[in-house]
């Protein structure tokens, strides 16, 4: 694949998902739900990856491997948002919301700048890993890397999906109203989902730089984890947190943010 067909790929999928970004915005004006943002995330990458394997050849041991790794991370994490947050918008697009109104503003056109346009740019720019992986057709066989990729991308995935599932358990008990989950993987890292989440990211940017150009694709996976740690992740996550749940300050001083 040379550089011009490379920047066709990048250019017809940046059209797409903001095409697709501003569907999901007039939905979610339609249903008051900003949220609906976060349920299609996962599935926005996914698609994009599907999308680039039809429009694209490449090896296909590589393609295969990198659109099943991304298919089963994305239906787990739309699913998992989506039950989550069924019937309810999401806390932090709520106060969101009130804040922008409080201040005169019109949340509709707000959400759609703030939320909806610029989540569309973010999904183009970890999709780079994937336009990569997917379309760049050398080397012919699967290596070392892209094993090493698989395997970190099992550990993200286990980090997620216990995580995750630990979370659900502890918030199902009533005897837990008011307390924080300091339990399981929980006790290591204050967010096991989103430590595991960037290294499927990490995981799947290996396996494009096995393709030598596809080093670059290692900015998707750069991308993702500075979203996750400093930007719609743990950082605003927990501005909430510490106002809302006595005794978070004293967790934060114990438990690492991000790594175990």
């Amino acid at each position: 694949m040379n550089w011009n067909e490379f920047l066709r790929l990048c250019a017809i999928n940046l059209v797409w998902i903001i095409g697709l970004m501003v569907l999901l915005w007039v939905v979610s004006v339609v249903v008051k739900d900003s949220s609906i943002a976060d349920i299609y995330w996962g599935m926005g990458l996914a698609i994009a990856a599907w999308f680039t394997y039809f429009i694209s050849a490449g090896v296909e041991a590589r393609r295969t491997l990198v659109l099943t790794l991304v298919t089963v991370w994305a239906l787990r994490l739309s699913a998992y948002i989506l039950w989550r947050n069924w019937g309810v918008e999401d806390p932090r697009y709520a106060t969101f919301r009130k804040r922008v109104e409080e201040k005169g503003g019109n949340y509709i056109i707000h959400s759609l700048k703030h939320v909806y346009l610029l989540q569309g740019f973010f999904m183009w720019m970890v999709a780079l890993v994937l336009i990569f992986s997917i379309a760049v057709d050398a080397p012919r066989e699967l290596g070392p890397l892209a094993w090493a990729g698989a395997a970190l991308w099992l550990v993200g995935m286990f980090f997620e999906t216990v995580g995750d599932l630990q979370l659900a358990r502890f918030r199902g008990n009533p005897q837990n109203a008011g307390k924080i989950m300091d339990q399981g993987l929980w006790r290591y890292t204050r967010h096991p989902n989103y430590f595991g989440d960037a290294c499927v990211w990490w995981g799947i940017a290996l396996v494009a730089a096995e393709t030598g150009i596809g080093a670059i694709g290692l900015v998707g996976a750069l991308v993702m984890t500075v979203l996750l740690r400093r930007v719609s992740g743990v950082t605003l996550l927990e501005r909430s947190l510490v106002k809302r749940r006595p005794g978070y300050e004293d967790y934060v001083e114990r438990t690492s943010p991000f790594l175990p």
